[in-house]
């Protein structure tokens, strides 16, 4: 089982203003990445929660990836496998579907030798030069998900 972690403060109270102008319909982008608001229904409670997330497109397909590990929002999304995204007020409804470990870890792969390394990888704890099985552990404590239109 993946352990659970969580946002850095400072991250956690950037999300904050993120959200707010996200909201507003401002396209801002995360590390040369398109940002989006990700809303998931809790798993407990039912209800929207929305967060702040970076979408990263590879080979035609849409990712989204956990930099914090299982952090509340995938929980959620494990749960519930369905998500609205919004980017410039314009919404998107998506099917889920999280990567098993070693596809997971292609994609991190692909992304770290990408050439666009953005400095948020530095959490996932692997290089370009890291094995398989290193690749594969990062995405057991880093869900991978592919994003599938509805």
């Amino acid at each position: 089982m993946a352990k659970t972690n969580q946002a850095p403060r400072f991250v956690r109270l950037a999300n904050i203003l993120t959200k707010t102008m996200l909201r507003t319909g401002l396209p801002l982008s995360g590390f040369g990445y398109p940002m989006y608001l990700l809303t998931v229904r809790g798993r407990k409670s039912g209800q929207p929660h929305t967060t702040p997330v970076v979408i990263v497109e590879q080979e035609g397909k849409r990712y989204l990836l956990s930099p914090f590990g299982v952090v509340d929002w995938v929980r959620n999304l494990r749960a519930s496998g369905m998500a609205l995204f919004t980017r410039t007020r314009q919404h998107e409804q998506v099917r889920a579907r999280e990567l098993p470990r070693d596809e997971a870890g292609l994609v991190l792969k692909g992304l770290l030798t990408s050439g666009r390394n953005p400095p948020i990888l530095g959490y996932f704890g692997v290089s370009a030069h890291s094995s398989a099985e290193d690749f594969g552990r990062a995405a057991v404590e880093h869900p991978v998900f592919v994003l599938e239109r509805n």
